[in-house]
């Protein structure tokens, strides 16, 4: 995938930089040249040796060294590689990089080089939502460096949020979308999939048979056009498609927090068969049965809307696609859904036999402009012709 590749990898300061040593493996088995850069705050975490051994190249640590700024070392490191990878990506590198310092060789190689520059941010989540790095992150991104993450979960302190470091092979996918060729090269595409589990209590919960089959066909049909891809998937049972970034979730909740923290994106396709509703309450202990006894009700809560929250969002994409899964009326339902949720598209198709589950679809694409009727076919292709359409329609 990444053969001839030269990556240029920079690990700073965090808990996260062990993670770093997967990385390096993984972009070594998929063909890359991986030249380590590490900093003072990273070789508190990782050692030099185990870098190096990993990688198969020296370390490059040291602005000032008589060896290897002899030939001005940090802009050769700045000009030779293809990428620059930042993982993790301390607060501090962050805020260094946006008021371009250079008071070390990260920081140096980081200001002189022209190559593109990728980020994956950890840190706690204080830290990560803090107004001082929100503007760092934004101005950074103004400049066009790229962002992969942070993810939201448990964090070293005992305690959970974003700040999270993605993991290692979500970074090498969002790499190689780097180096995708295809109609959709530069673009990031959120797509969500799957069911929703809503926790009842410790043992059960509210689903549907969603199996995230045309979720996540959908999401490997644009990584293979060149997008990079950020799925958002519920439970499912189902491998990821290569060359995506996959964001593991639970309840709509998590669904939700994950598809903003994945923000700016281009298009979002809002594939996922999100649960409308969740127990108001969970219960703490497993709910038992009464011999001689009903079972006490349920009561049920709105979960959030997805899909409209994200068509009214203050960095909406610019491409909203839902799904509409009709038992009846299809057309006539998805073009409501289309109007009430602000979309742009919404596909539509008839739940009501095998399709939950299937390897096949029938599907109507509904848009301001009319509906186009597909013909019954395997998920596969469903997800390459839409692929195929969301391009066109970001080329436009």
């Amino acid at each position: 995938m990444l053969a001839g590749r030269h990556v240029l990898l920079i690990v700073s300061g965090s808990v996260a930089a062990y993670k770093a040593l997967e990385l390096a493996r993984l972009l070594r088995k998929q063909g890359a040249r991986v030249t380590p850069l590490l900093t003072a705050g990273g070789q508190r975490f990782v050692t030099p040796h185990a870098l190096q051994a990993i990688c198969g190249e020296a370390v490059m640590d040291d602005l000032w060294s008589l060896s290897q700024e002899a030939a001005a070392g940090h802009i050769r490191l700045a000009r030779a590689p293809d990428l620059v990878v930042v993982a993790p990506a301390s607060a501090d590198l962050l805020a260094r990089m946006a008021a371009g310092l250079t008071d070390d060789l990260a920081a140096a190689v980081l200001l002189a080089t022209r190559k593109p520059v990728m980020v994956a941010p950890a840190m706690n989540p204080a830290m990560w939502e803090n107004p001082a790095t929100r503007a760092n992150v934004a101005a950074l991104r103004a400049r066009g460096v790229g962002f992969i993450g942070p993810d939201s979960g448990a964090m070293a302190e005992p305690e959970d949020g974003p700040g999270r470091l993605v993991e290692p092979a979500a970074i090498l996918a969002a790499i190689a979308a780097v180096f995708a060729d295809g109609p959709l090269k530069g673009r990031h595409v959120v797509v969500t999939s799957g069911p929703t589990h809503e926790p009842l209590d410790p043992v059960r919960y509210i689903a549907n048979r969603s199996s995230g089959r045309q979720g996540h066909a959908i999401a490997g049909a644009l990584a293979a056009l060149g997008a990079r891809v950020t799925l958002v998937s519920g439970p499912v049972a189902i491998a990821p498609p290569p060359g995506v970034a996959i964001v593991a979730v639970e309840t709509a909740a998590d669904m939700l927090a994950a598809v903003e923290a994945a923000l700016p994106a281009d298009a979002a396709v809002c594939a996922a068969a999100v649960a409308d509703f969740r127990p108001a309450e969970r219960v703490t202990g497993k709910i038992k049965k009464i011999p001689g006894q009903p079972p006490a009700p349920i009561v049920l809560a709105l979960n959030p809307d997805i899909l409209a929250t994200l068509s009214h969002h203050a960095a909406r994409p610019g491409l909203v696609v839902g799904f509409a899964a009709e038992t009846s009326n299809v057309i006539a339902n998805a073009q409501d859904k289309l109007a009430r949720k602000g979309c742009d598209w919404v596909v539509a198709n008839d739940v009501s036999g095998d399709v939950m589950g299937g390897t096949e679809n029938t599907v109507h694409l509904v848009t301001a402009s009319g509906v186009e009727d597909w013909p019954r076919l395997p998920k596969a292709e469903v997800a390459a012709r839409l692929a195929a359409r969301i391009a066109d329609a970001l080329a436009k």
